[in-house]
């Protein structure tokens, strides 16, 4: 699997693992080793990861952070842990403030295994910004910020690039915040911004107050139409239902079907279909070559192929209503449209999707022609 595969296959088996998690060092087993791992770094490896890092704080004092990652033998990320209980918003990472000051590291993470908070020393060389500027939960992935994960990893970390862009997230996460803010309740300032583009007369008190208002209204009718359209976008028709049994299309059929779905624009693919991608992907594994695997996103589903085949499909996620379905083959290649609640569960279907990718490798498919 790739870095992405990893992190979200990882992802996946949070809610579960947490359940059995009751210390510090359970977590750093079960969920932060993986995830060091995913970046591509060695855990068992002193060259790249060494745990229990000495952070010298002079010829009195010295004291270990739970991890350095380390290149070309200099620490380059300081890891603290804690337990997956622990709650990070409580956590003032006094301790890891400290330790970055010590080394030469730039960058610092703190983690209970599920929250993972990314600090520098943007503000202040060698002082550790309070703020981080990136953080991943990984109960609540979005692929912008793995985009920015991926900076990390072993392969793709560039010690000057990756600071410009943590300059760049934490100043706009900071316009986002402050955007928040206005949303819920403009100041002054932004009031008088639009006013006075749009307003001729004078800005009295009783015209600030009810540009205020304006300014609210305006401002969340903006957000909601953005997100109207997203919705609008990813509305099917109203011909799905349960256990529906429904041949794969012939071939010319499917390529009308693709033509037409590639020359509309309103095709979204969503968190849920990668995500349920990403999981069919981890039941196939040692099944067939995740390479192979391809998404293909169409206006009614969102469809899993062995070799990038429409005549090959392991499944199909019918994700786009509120009632998930999971569209799985039979022997006649008929699909059998399944009710699911939660993307978990798709696992117990873990045998008959095995079962369907292992069919075309074993020339059960009548057809193989694209």
């Amino acid at each position: 699997m790739d870095f992405i595969d990893e992190i979200k296959a990882l992802a996946v088996r949070i809610p579960d693992l947490v359940e059995h998690i009751q210390t510090e060092e359970a977590t750093k087993t079960a969920l932060i080793m993986p995830f060091i791992r995913a970046l591509g770094y060695d855990t068992e490896d002193p060259r790249e990861i060494v745990p229990e890092f000495t952070a010298d704080f002079g010829p009195k004092k010295s004291d270990k952070v739970d991890y350095a990652v380390l290149k070309d033998g200099k620490p380059i990320m300081l890891i603290e842990c804690k337990a997956a209980s622990v709650n990070l918003d409580q956590e003032h990472a006094a301790q890891l403030f400290m330790y970055f000051a010590a080394t030469q590291a730039r960058f610092g993470l703190l983690t209970n295994g599920v929250v993972y908070r990314f600090h520098s020393d943007l503000d202040d060389r060698h002082k550790m910004d309070r703020k981080p500027f990136l953080e991943i939960n990984m109960l609540d992935i979005n692929d912008a910020a793995l985009e920015e994960l991926k900076r990390f990893t072993k392969t793709s970390f560039d010690l000057e690039s990756t600071i410009q862009a943590a300059t760049e997230l934490k100043y706009t996460r900071e316009i986002k915040r402050i955007l928040a803010q206005h949303l819920r309740e403009p100041t002054d300032q932004f009031v008088r911004m639009f006013a006075s583009q749009i307003y001729s007369g004078t800005l009295t008190k009783a015209v600030r107050d009810r540009f205020a208002q304006y300014t609210r209204a305006a401002f969340n009718e903006f957000v909601n139409d953005r997100v109207n359209d997203r919705l609008k976008s990813a509305m099917i028709t109203n011909d799905e239902s349960a256990g529906i049994l429904s041949p794969i299309p012939s071939a010319a059929d499917e390529k009308v079907q693709e033509t037409a779905a590639s020359d509309r624009e309103d095709i979204v693919t969503t968190e849920d279909e990668l995500q349920g991608f990403y999981i069919v992907k981890s039941l196939l594994h040692g099944t067939v070559d995740l390479k192979r695997l391809f998404m293909r996103d169409m206006k009614t589903y969102c469809g899993v192929l062995l070799d990038d085949n429409n005549r090959k499909p392991i499944c199909r996620l019918w994700f786009n209503r509120t009632q998930k379905y999971l569209g799985l083959f039979d022997q006649e290649k008929q699909e059998e449209r399944i009710p699911i609640e939660t993307l978990d569960d798709i696992y117990q279907y873990a045998d008959r999707l095995k079962t369907t990718a292992s069919s075309f490798d074993r020339g059960d498919d009548p057809t193989t022609s694209e």
